[in-house]
């Protein structure tokens, strides 16, 4: 249950110091974005900026960024300590550490953490942190997402486990040589890695300042009471769902170009336990890992932060909510189960870098579980995205990688239709404007528009998934990680399940586009080559028969569907004139 503490602070301190710690986080997150050099930070802001105290509980995020990346924070810390304990190693003022291991609390290899522990009056007081993705990780091909070969965790790039690269204030050179010699892009890499460092530097510097101001004393017991506050909204919240079990099932497509059975048709279970305000989540029955490709989620650093985020958005929807302290309390009430072995826990050196698209289907069932209990409060099934990995080589024989990830797309929701062309669950990442791309890379945008006449019927409908094409100016490499092209989002209380997705290619000397499974490793193209990414539509909600007339003869002239679909699937009978024939609808709709 909720921690008690004797020491209450005044609640207009409290408000003080909780809007200092979060214009810290907010700080290090836009001076991050700022001075960044790939697209993937500086556009799609796919990092995440935190301060952690010594206890490692976080006590901010930077909202604006990808929850799976300032979420995982706490987790890099714990990872860090535990390292730097088993050496024998010591933390020391002027310490700058580099940590990724998806094994000690890191997302996954590609996501570098920078911590900066923080000293004040000589005794350690927390740590200021940033992650981030980066562009490639020194794997056995360009690019630090599409590496869906790689047959173990060594495969996958380089491994940081607590690396000190300033040691006292020292800049630690060989490793910095080593991550030159080591990475592809270097300039574009290390430079978005001392972008990292900066941001840390600031947050370091401003939460000194806030301590220097306050005292640590105020700062401990503020937060502390933050801490009980978050965890008290969440209890609260959980205390109004009936007592019980709730279970759903959800599938990864997996491999289905493989020949091996144990990589494809992957399932995911979710068994909810409620008991008064505490919430498990069990994840037993969950497909075993796959030793030797990167679709598993490690537990600490991607199943957790599914998790929590789903949790958080569900029962504490900011609608009804408002804003309340983002930080670690917001995790006392959860308890998860995941056995080891599987998809959710797997165990050393089994691959994790493509564990992107399987930690959203973890999200995804978990919220068709609560389904059972809050079922005005989810959405149907959503459509997921897919990560794509670009490369090449300019005339000078340097790599050029870019990444791009492609948006899936929301299911209807109780009142209201699905999100269209929409980063999902726990992604949040932006949207790369075309400008951007075609400005620094040989790449052009062709087209790029909404799916027609696929969005799934339901009282509200389901989201709809976009298409792109990308054609590559000069000869290359790309490679895809994505799911959800077998298995379609779900329907809910009626509602139909939407459409799946799709990944094509047109040589260009062969002419005829050619469909790809959802996941791809590196292939090289050639100049003219073009790549089709086709996004999934999430499920419909509600009976579509229930839907107001008015919305599908909107939805028709839009393109959205046809008037055939509107007959079939809504009973709508829209005129050639493209009015409503209301007798014929009720006839059609049996009223």
């Amino acid at each position: 249950m909720a921690y008690t503490d004797t020491k209450k602070m005044d609640p207009i301190t409290v408000q003080v110091v909780l809007g200092a710690l979060e214009n810290v986080a907010v700080e290090m997150g836009h001076k991050l974005a700022r001075m960044s050099y790939s697209s993937i930070i500086r556009e799609s802001e796919d990092f995440g900026c935190a301060l952690v105290d010594i206890k490692g509980q976080q006590l901010c995020e930077s909202t604006h960024s990808t929850p799976l990346q300032s979420g995982p924070i706490p987790g890099y810390v714990k990872g860090i300590l535990q390292i730097m304990e088993e050496r024998g190693d010591s933390i020391n003022p002027g310490d700058i550490i580099m940590h990724n291991s998806p094994y000690h609390g890191g997302s996954h290899g590609p996501d570098v953490g920078f911590c900066i522990p923080v000293f004040y009056k000589n005794e350690l007081i927390g740590f200021s942190v940033t992650t981030a993705h980066h562009l490639d990780i020194g794997a056995s091909t360009p690019g630090s997402c599409g590496i869906v070969d790689a047959v173990d965790a060594y495969a996958e790039g380089l491994q940081f486990k607590a690396i000190k690269v300033y040691e006292k204030g020292v800049k630690n050179q060989y490793i910095w040589n080593m991550l030159r010699d080591n990475i592809r892009a270097a300039d574009m890499v290390v430079g978005d890695m001392e972008a990292q460092i900066a941001s840390a530097k600031i947050g370091a510097q401003r939460y000194l300042e806030i301590v220097e101001k306050y005292g640590i004393d105020v700062i401990e017991a503020v937060t502390e009471e933050l801490m009980n506050y978050s965890e008290t909204m969440l209890r609260n919240a959980i205390k109004k769902l009936p007592d019980g079990e709730y279970t759903a099932e959800g599938y990864l497509d997996g491999y289905q170009d493989s020949d091996d059975p144990a990589r494809k048709d992957l399932k995911i279970v979710v068994t909810v336990k409620v008991k008064d305000s505490d919430i498990t989540i069990d994840l037993t029955g969950t497909s075993p890992q796959v030793p030797d490709r990167p679709i598993n989620m490690p537990l600490m650093g991607t199943v957790d932060i599914a998790i929590y985020l789903t949790l958080r958005s569900i029962l504490l929807d900011s609608e009804t909510y408002g804003n309340f302290p983002q930080n670690s309390g917001l995790t006392r009430p959860v308890n998860i189960i995941a056995p080891k072995g599987t998809l959710a826990n797997p165990t050393f050196p089994a691959p994790t870098i493509a564990r992107f698209c399987s930690g959203n289907i973890i999200a995804d069932t978990l919220m068709k579980a609560l389904g059972n209990v809050v079922p005005q409060q989810i959405s149907a099934g959503v459509g997921n995205l897919q990560v794509v990995a670009f490369s090449g080589k300019t005339e000078n024989e340097d790599y050029w990688v870019y990444m791009d990830i492609m948006e899936g797309s929301y299911g209807g929701r109780y009142g209201k239709d699905g999100m269209d062309a929409v980063d999902t669950l726990y992604a949040n990442t932006r949207n790369n404007p075309i400008e951007d791309i075609e400005s620094h890379y040989p790449l052009r945008v062709n087209r790029y528009e909404l799916r027609d006449n696929d969005c799934a019927p339901g009282k509200w409908r389901g989201g709809i998934g976009s298409i792109r094409e990308i054609s590559f100016i000069s000869g290359g490499s790309v490679s895809v990680e994505g799911d959800g092209h077998k298995y379609e989002p779900w329907g809910f209380k009626g509602g139909k399940s939407g459409a799946v997705g799709g990944l094509s290619i047109r040589d260009s000397e062969e002419g005829a586009l050619k469909k790809l499974p959802s996941k791809l490793a590196n292939t090289p193209v050639r100049a003219g080559s073009v790549l089709q990414l086709v996004g999934p539509c999430g499920g419909g909600y509600g009976d579509p028969l229930e839907r107001d007339p008015e919305k599908v003869l909107s939805d028709m002239l839009d393109g959205y569907i046809t008037k055939e679909k509107a007959y079939e699937d809504y009973g709508v009978f829209i005129t050639d004139a493209n009015e409503i024939d209301f007798g014929k609808t009720a006839e059609k709709r049996g009223k």
